[in-house]
């Protein structure tokens, strides 16, 4: 076993369940994943609730609705006149290209629906990878900030490691059907323990696989 699958096993053993996505309609799960990116859950969930209510999260709805109205609704989330108009354009895309219906990316492979998912605005590799991961379950691990800085404090890639580099390092010592638990449970153990600020390293049950520790004590 190396050294990367033993301390992704130790994490699969730690947290033995998960959340599981919060909707099958996989134009909901896209709008959710724009409105998570730079906020926490608490503001994302929040202004998705409220987007729902007032507006209602369909690619028609959004591309009807007058962009002061979207940016109202999500105004928790944060940077919301800048949020408002990436997910008008999203909404007007989606029904130009794929007719409103993003299930015919979901189920084209990977390659091609990562490929046309990255052709909207505001969607790039981590948000396109969520989708496809959740929505279309691919075998993948997409990666956000708490997963990146993970990785690299624990030295499973370089420090000048990229997008790609980090993704297909964590995918290569995941165990088969696993891929949705080690990507939400990085993320919980990014948030409880390996904090940017303030990392637990004195209580981590990963510090003996940690280099990093002794720098950020």
């Amino acid at each position: 076993m190396s050294r990367e699958e033993a301390i992704l096993l130790r994490l699969l053993n730690k947290y033995e369940r998960r959340w599981r996505p919060r909707s099958d309609d996989p134009f909901k799960s896209l709008i959710r994943t724009i409105l998570s990116q730079n906020t926490n859950y608490r503001n994302e969930a929040t202004a998705f609730e409220q987007l729902e209510t007032l507006i209602g999260v369909t690619p028609k709805h959004l591309a009807e609705a007058p962009v002061e109205k979207i940016a109202e609704a999500i105004r928790p989330a944060g940077m919301y006149n800048q949020r408002s108009k990436v997910l008008k354009a999203v909404a007007r895309e989606v029904i130009e290209r794929f007719d409103s219906d993003i299930d015919l990316v979901i189920e084209m492979p990977y390659d091609e629906a990562r490929e046309a998912l990255m052709g909207l605005t505001g969607v790039g590799p981590k948000t396109a990878d969520v989708l496809l991961m959740f929505n279309g379950g691919n075998a993948i691990i997409p990666v956000d900030r708490h997963i990146f800085r993970i990785s690299k404090r624990l030295k499973l890639v370089p420090e000048k490691a990229r997008y790609e580099d980090v993704k297909i390092t964590l995918e290569k010592a995941t165990p088969a059907g696993k891929h949705e638990d080690v990507h939400v449970f990085l993320i919980r153990f990014g948030r409880e323990y390996c904090r940017a600020l303030n990392p637990r390293c004195e209580v981590c049950f990963l510090a003996d696989f940690c280099p990093s520790m002794v720098k950020l004590k």
